[in-house]
């Protein structure tokens, strides 16, 4: 494990530099700031902005559309991600994304860039920090083609020091008209957000992997976290987006915390964003389900009934699913040919409808009972063998 050890030979010393000059740049430039003019609402108001189009740019663009590809992205939307995200200062989409893919293909093992199993600070930040011999870079061919990341790879660090902490620096002279507005959007839109959004996107390769539950699957060690999600722009519920890859949602529940998501949705209401990959639901329960049947079994022998059982419960709950899927699908069907039929026919259609989407929900319902009586049924029978033994 030799290799793992930060010598002097292996620090990478503009990135160390980077990473630990930048807190101490924005702490002591935020106490000059203070005690010579103040914060107003103008210093919070810049920071946000900046905070948002920075991270956002990351979390909704680096990682779900360039790395992921869960959807499709314009080209004004993938020029705004390339121009924030470089002003975030974790290097340029397509290197970011190599190390991504890399992470995903080989997470927790001896490839993995950020694995937790190497430590908490490892993989929030050490890793960053020392160069390892030759970079492994993943296949991102894709984004190589992609004429705007291909520039923003060649002026990474150019367009990152104009757009992080010149153009704040200017809107906020633009704003003020003096040099006390260029200096607040410079020290909170600039150095002061860098910092925060560095570490806030960081908690993902680290905390994310530590702390949480594991509702979906256990194959590694990435977790589900509501609260971390309030930090990481959405992407606090990280087990289930290393068992659904492809969805363009962390939080897939409505009220789940994820700005990432409502901003790829809201985007595709005006053009921006386009073919939008969910998960189907019922592969998302089956899968849920799956892992609470692993949980309770706990490593014990479970007879073959129980699995059967548990087999019967998911193909129903799926093809309840699916079912509704279709039923849903014939009533919009018939609500676009209405118009033929009389107000009296389209009544009893309507309610013949109604009644078979009702059905669906029914028989997605039983299924779910009859897997909660399993698993109690499970439990029972795992404890009494236990006292009997």
């Amino acid at each position: 494990m030799s290799e793992h050890i930060a010598y002097p030979s292996n620090i990478n010393i503009v990135n160390t530099a980077f990473l630990v000059g930048m807190p101490i740049l924005a702490l002591t430039s935020l106490i000059f700031y203070s005690v010579n003019y103040g914060i107003s609402w103008f210093e919070p108001v810049i920071f946000v902005f900046f905070y948002l189009a920075s991270g956002l740019s990351i979390t909704a663009g680096y990682h779900r559309l360039f790395s992921h590809r869960t959807h499709k992205g314009a080209w004004p939307l993938r020029l705004f991600y390339a121009l924030f995200g470089a002003a975030a200062f974790q290097n340029s989409a397509i290197k970011w994304c190599s190390d991504h893919r890399r992470h995903h293909l080989k997470t927790d093992e001896e490839e993995d860039p950020y694995s937790v199993t190497r430590g908490f600070f490892w993989a929030h930040i050490g890793w960053v920090m020392v160069d390892e011999g030759e970079e492994i870079v993943e296949s991102v061919k894709d984004l190589q083609a992609d004429k705007i990341l291909a520039w923003q790879d060649r002026h990474i660090f150019k367009i990152g020091f104009l757009v992080g902490i010149v153009l704040p620096g200017l809107v906020g002279f633009a704003w003020l008209g003096n040099i006390h507005g260029f200096l607040g959007g410079m020290i909170y839109g600039g150095f002061l957000r860098v910092v925060v959004v560095h570490h806030a996107t960081f908690l993902i390769n680290s905390a994310a992997h530590t702390w949480g539950s594991q509702p979906y699957s256990t194959e590694n060690t990435s977790k589900d976290s509501p609260l971390l999600s309030f930090f990481t722009f959405g992407e606090g519920y990280h087990n289930f987006h290393h068992t659904f890859q492809a969805d363009y949602r962390n939080g897939h529940k409505w009220y789940h915390w994820d700005p990432s998501k409502w901003l790829i949705k809201v985007a595709s209401w005006i053009g921006l964003t386009s073919e939008l990959h969910k998960i189907p639901a019922k592969s998302i329960e089956a899968r849920r389900m799956k892992r609470t049947f692993e949980r309770k079994a706990d490593g014990n022998v479970i007879d073959n009934q129980f699995q059967e059982k548990f087999s019967e419960c998911v193909t129903q709950l799926r093809k309840g699913f699916t079912d509704l899927i279709e039923r849903r699908k014939e009533y919009r069907m018939a609500k676009v040919a209405k118009k033929s039929q009389s107000k009296t026919s389209w009544k009893a259609v309507k309610e013949a409808h109604k009644i078979k989407i009702k059905q669906c929900k029914i028989r997605i319902a039983k299924a779910r009972i009859e897997f909660k009586l399993l698993v109690q049924s499970m439990r029972l029978d795992i404890n009494t063998t236990a006292q009997a033994a």
